[in-house]
């Protein structure tokens, strides 16, 4: 490695975050979208309504079982070949994909694509890899953590949106045939597919020309797309200049001779310092260091919280698209019509547009809590406190859930849904960044953390697979036999078996460390210091000869450290000290003597940093382990988890 890259410099790299934002975005839009015209999609293949719900939960389901199948291959090819290729082929791959599910003429054909978007794309790991990689430095991936997670939110609001204003603009009913029809009649649900397919290609376009490889093996090697991406940049700049000063809105500039080197010594060089030599990798970890009890039961908790929450999420919108009790469908089952209350099936007769405004609602809602609501209360009530009383709250949001669709009028369905939407997606929001940072602080030791990670993702994505399918499977057949009960019933029984092992979490403590100075410490002692050199500035002296202290302090102020803000002072003097004066000091300087030390305390070369604080978590100082391990996960939660 070295000595430019071994010192890099501690700040975040926002351009690089900002492109990788730009590549991710479109992710979102594209698994989102087609939540409100599913049902309806799914209908128009022929399929009857009281099926809808099994074929829906299939179609869900096969996407995240790929994705778990491949998504440990996806992490080896990044590991080979590196990170950006792995990210460029999964967004090509999902792109492709979405415009096989929307030119989609049968049931077959759709239920491919999803699956094969599901294996062609492994990016969710690959993208936190990534953000880890371009920031290593840990006061800084707070803030880094919670932009993915952010975007995702961001993408799972403009989705819905799409999906429901765009799917059918022709209205065309399912089973209609039509002479001569236009491409939209022929294939109503590819428009939505298409936008998505549009924000794929900028995201594709963008990451080929400007996004860095961070795989360290591979950051040496010529990336043709970033060579092309310079010259872009360097014409657009040149052209750009030449026309303001055509039009005489810049000075014309005669060119300067270069004034600097072409090979600038490095840092190490002049201080007359040794490269730093490249460590060799510690072995991988074993099995029993990854799977602890603790571990063992974070990832429990998780897959489960994964399975009821997602099959919550895709039962929704069959459920609104379904007939009411009271539109005297064949396919609903009104109460009243047995001696048995529990008896009666229906939803809300909604159409995929008012679907779609509904999800988008609950997206917007979702990143309200999640931005202003969740770090305050989180931070103050403790991660394991907030997800005891979240788990305790879905099973009630689940059992409740069926009776909305008795209400006498379809506003009334619909607003009783929404609010207990609202109180479900809360409890989401809390419960998905709460269980990572249990997951996260889990772990034995940092070198078992991406092993341990891994295994989370996975455990996810079976959860997200086998939630789905089971529950589109008892809705269609608790609709056949006048039971819409049965699936609601289904996901609140798993929501309480689920949410016995979280009582037997236990909060860890994080890789911060107990003795790191939190953000009240550092601002107290840099004002006691300068208060200090106010006090004993201009104050005459015998001149002092540069003692140990002083040496050590010099050397660290050199590397950008905080011992010459505290020595100032000294350099004031211009005496010498005897023993007995130096014992007769004062105690205003020996404070300041004491905190000069508490602050270089781990090494003369090593730069103190202030913590950088998630996105919404305020300025409130809060101590570095806990900050880091709050705001890695802050944001990781949406309506549909697809961070």
């Amino acid at each position: 490695m070295t000595a430019s890259k071994g010192r890099r410099e501690r700040k975040l790299p926002i351009q690089q975050l900002c492109i990788l934002a730009i590549c991710r975005f479109a992710e979102p839009i594209a698994s989102t979208s087609l939540f409100p015209y599913l049902p309806e999609m799914i209908e128009s293949f022929g399929i009857p309504q009281s099926d809808i719900g099994k074929w829906a939960g299939l179609a869900t389901a096969v996407f995240s079982l790929s994705q778990a199948c491949l998504g440990i291959a996806w992490g080896r090819f990044s590991d080979i070949y590196g990170r950006k290729p792995a990210i460029l082929l999964g967004l090509a791959s999902t792109m492709i994909t979405s415009l096989m599910w929307g030119f989609s003429k049968s049931l077959p054909m759709a239920i491919v694509s999803r699956a094969l978007a599901g294996a062609g794309n492994g990016n969710v790991g690959i993208i936190r890899t990534t953000v880890a990689e371009m920031v290593p430095f840990k006061e800084l991936q707070p803030r880094a953590f919670s932009i993915m997670p952010l975007v995702w939110n961001v993408g799972s609001i403009f989705g819905p949106t799409i999906g429901g204003a765009l799917a059918n603009p022709l209205n065309v009913q399912p089973g209609e045939e039509i002479k001569n029809p236009s491409l939209f009649e022929r294939f109503p649900y590819a428009l939505p597919n298409i936008v998505s397919a549009c924000f794929f290609a900028i995201g594709i376009t963008v990451g080929i020309l400007y996004l860095e490889e961070t795989l360290e093996t591979l950051q040496d090697h010529r990336d043709y797309g970033r060579v092309l991406g310079d010259k872009l940049t360097a014409f657009v700049k040149s052209t750009s200049i030449k026309v303001e000063e055509v039009l005489h809105l810049r000075e014309s500039r005669p060119a300067q001779a270069e004034a600097e080197p072409l090979l600038k010594p490095t840092e190490d060089e002049e201080n007359g310092l040794p490269l730093e030599t490249k460590e060799p990798p510690p072995p991988p970890p074993s099995f029993r260091e990854v799977m602890t009890r603790q571990s063992i039961l974070n990832l429990v908790v998780y897959a489960l919280l994964a399975m009821h929450t997602m099959a919550y999420d895709q039962l929704l919108p069959v459920y609104m698209q379904y007939p009411s009790v009271y539109s005297g469908s064949p396919y609903a089952t009104p109460p009243g019509s047995d001696s048995n209350p529990l008896k009666f099936a229906g939803g809300f007769t909604l159409d995929h547009f008012r679907i779609g405004l509904v999800s988008t609602c609950y997206g917007v809602f979702g990143m309200l809590i999640q931005f202003f609501i969740f770090p305050p209360v989180a931070r103050r009530l403790g991660i394991l406190y907030c997800l005891k009383w979240c788990v305790c709250v879905f099973p009630i949001t689940y059992f409740i859930m069926p009776f909305t669709a008795l209400l006498p009028t379809q506003r009334a369905q619909v607003g009783a849904c929404f609010a207990v939407m609202m109180v479900k997606c809360f409890c989401g929001i809390f419960a998905y960044p709460c269980s990572t940072i249990l997951i996260t602080n889990s772990a034995s030791s940092l070198r078992v953390l991406g092993t341990l990670n891994g295994l989370a993702t996975s455990v996810a994505a079976i959860g997200r697979a086998a939630g789905p399918a089971v529950g589109g499977t008892i809705f269609t057949i608790g609709v056949k036999r006048g039971y819409v009960i049965a699936p609601w019933w289904t996901f609140s029984a798993v929501s309480i078996i689920a949410a016995i092992p979280v009582f037997w979490l236990v909060e860890g403590e994080g890789f911060g460390g107990d003795d790191e100075v939190s953000d009240e410490e550092e601002e107290i002692l840099e004002v006691e210091a300068l208060e200090g050199e106010a006090e004993n500035a201009g104050k005459a002296g015998p001149i002092l000869l540069p003692n140990k202290h002083q040496t050590e302090e010099e050397e660290e102020e050199a590397y950008g450290g905080v011992g010459g803000l505290l020595s100032r002072t000294n350099t004031a003097s211009s005496a010498a000290l005897s023993e007995d004066e130096s014992a007769n000091a004062t105690p205003t300087a020996s404070r300041r003597n004491s905190q000069g030390h508490a602050l270089s305390r781990r090494s003369s070369r090593r730069v103190m940093r202030r913590m950088s604080i998630p996105l919404g978590m305020g300025s409130q100082g809060i101590s570095r382990r806990y900050s880091s391990n709050l705001g890695q996960s802050f944001g990781s939660a949406g309506s549909y988890n697809g961070n």
